[in-house]
């Protein structure tokens, strides 16, 4: 059975770039039969909302059927009228977190656009459909020239002639939701929360490596990287073991090539002494 397809738009004071961009995508063969606009609450959006409404009249889009409705930000049942607090972004996060999530569980297929609005709007929608979208689900910036965007400034113009260079471009994102479906679970949380969980995700990773490499040195090498990890010098790194500064660098050389294999590091990305400060520093107590 054919998936129903759904376009996701940020709102801003541009109607024009919803029309834009739905127009694109049914030229390209997508059926879509739902435009779902989430905006802020101020008075240039609302008017933009407005001219919008105007053009989905009785559920018609040019002459085909499209549903169209608007998904305001809301906080305490009050509009959010701009981003300009952690609450704010909050709200504006789990609207569209919410709203994917609902389409997914209707097994829609998404398109998400990102051009309208304020660009934390975007930002936001980009971090929420990470953990929601799947493969054969898409996210498009609208590219306008600049010639049409002052024809086309505040609605003058819903339809763009076909050859006015107008295109949507792919953003490509890793959807970790489809691939780790425990991620989805940072949903339930703020977004303080989210990256406060993300942190401890990756430092958590990040003390396996390095455990990882500790385990694989001599005693010797091993004395090496703990003076890198409290930030000495190579000079000093050889003063405080009595060893030579060859020495010094054969051991280091040995170390940055176990890192290289644990953290996958490409062969064309030099290693220093800094990148053992930076990732053992943060995980000393590893190095027992």
């Amino acid at each position: 059975m054919r998936k129903s397809s759904v376009l996701i738009a940020t709102l801003g004071g541009q109607p024009q770039v919803v029309t834009f961009a739905l127009d694109i995508l049914w030229q390209h063969g997508e059926v879509i039969e739902e435009v779902v606009v989430v905006h802020l609450g101020n008075q240039r959006y609302l008017r933009a909302l407005r001219c919008l409404s105007d053009a989905f009249a009785g559920d018609q889009y040019r002459g085909r059927r499209c549903h169209f409705r608007s998904l305001p930000v809301m906080v305490k049942d009050e509009p959010v009228k701009d981003i300009q607090s952690d609450r704010h972004a909050s709200a504006v996060w789990h609207t569209l977190y919410g709203l994917i999530q609902q389409l997914k569980e209707e097994r829609a297929q998404v398109h998400l656009l990102l051009t309208g609005g304020r660009r934390m709007m975007s930002l936001l929608a980009v971090s929420a459909a990470m953990l929601q979208l799947e493969p054969g689900d898409h996210i498009w910036h609208l590219y306008t020239p600049r010639a049409l965007q002052e024809l086309a400034r505040d609605g003058a113009i819903l339809h763009a002639p076909a050859d006015s260079g107008i295109r949507l471009l792919s953003v490509p994102i890793a959807m970790l939701g489809s691939y780790f479906p425990a991620i989805r679970a940072l949903a339930e949380l703020s977004p303080d929360d989210v990256l406060a969980s993300q942190t401890r995700w990756l430092d958590e990773e990040d003390r396996q490596r390095c455990l990882a490499v500790w385990d694989s040195l001599t005693p010797q090498q091993q004395a090496v990287l703990r003076a890198f990890a409290e930030g000495k010098s190579r000079k000093q790194v050889a003063e405080e073991l009595g060893i030579s500064l060859s020495t010094v660098d054969s051991h280091k050389a040995q170390v940055l090539a176990e890192c290289r294999v644990v953290w996958a590091v490409p062969d064309d990305t030099r290693l220093n002494y800094h990148f053992l400060e930076r990732k053992f520093g943060a995980c000393r107590s590893v190095l027992v």
